[in-house]
């Protein structure tokens, strides 16, 4: 198995070594299932990338006029503008979900309903087990008779209080009840910490589509690291991402080789 390593300056240029790489380390694939089944695609066996400054704008990729492709990324969608009813950032940071949407990522990390026997610890304030808080709005917050914690917000209230040597500060966005999921989600898990006082990103997905979703994906998180990195008092830090799974669907091959000046 090759573990493919990459140092980069800024999420564009991370984005640009992984696509001009993959053309020659990639392993020819054909999809069995998903949504693009039957179609190939170029994969890594395990994709490492350390991204230095990933808060240097621009976010998105840097694709020359001279290239004449679009670019797999467009700033609306992002931020939102004109023909996106939501913007990433929406999808990833609040529980919003629309009608057939089996999951959202924002749903996933700040609308967690407390269930089962952490529900039933909590009610009986078994404070051995459980770090019970008060239901604030904010971090818990109650609907009906159903107690949610708000993921982003305990993590960042959590450095505040305790200190910035905390091993437990994981955005958790996998479920185990995700493999009854024929799509499950591809990201699993945003790791985090504190050191010389940057808040520092540690992300992972399962399966990952390098030409749009890995620029976007990255856009968005680097947006949510600068508002927890603002709210806990810490600067912005750097990111690492890792993929058993970062792939360069068929379509995308020629777009790639036009990008990266190849034949």
């Amino acid at each position: 198995m090759d573990i493919h390593k990459i140092e980069a300056r800024d999420l564009p240029d991370l984005w640009f070594q992984a696509v001009h790489d993959i053309l020659e380390k990639g392993k020819k694939f054909m999809i069995d299932r998903g949504s693009y089944a039957g179609q190939t695609r170029l994969e890594y066996d395990f994709f490492m990338g350390h991204v230095k400054f990933p808060g240097t704008r621009p976010l998105i990729p840097d694709i020359p006029p001279s290239c004449g492709i679009p670019n797999p990324v467009e700033e609306a969608y992002i931020y939102g503008g004109e023909g996106y009813d939501r913007s990433y950032i929406e999808y990833l940071m609040t529980g919003h979900k629309e009608p057939g949407e089996s999951y959202t990522y924002g749903e996933r990390l700040v609308r967690v309903p407390i269930t089962g026997d952490k529900r039933i610890w909590w009610d009986k304030n078994h404070a051995e087990i459980i770090d019970k808080k008060e239901i604030d709005g904010k971090i818990i917050f109650e609907e009906g008779n159903q107690i949610f914690l708000n993921q982003i917000e305990w993590i960042i209230d959590t450095y505040k209080k305790f200190g910035s040597r905390n091993n437990q500060m994981v955005l958790q966005v996998a479920h185990p009840s995700d493999l009854t999921l024929l799509d499950p989600p591809c990201l699993r898990s945003i790791d985090t910490r504190i050191q010389d006082n940057k808040l520092h990103f540690f992300v992972y997905f399962r399966s990952w589509d390098l030409w749009g979703g890995l620029p976007a994906n990255l856009a968005g998180i680097q947006n949510l690291k600068e508002y927890m990195s603002g709210q806990i008092g810490v600067e912005d830090g750097e990111m690492i991402v890792e993929s058993k799974g970062l792939h360069l669907y068929g379509y995308a091959e020629d777009l790639a080789k036009l990008r990266c000046l190849k034949t």
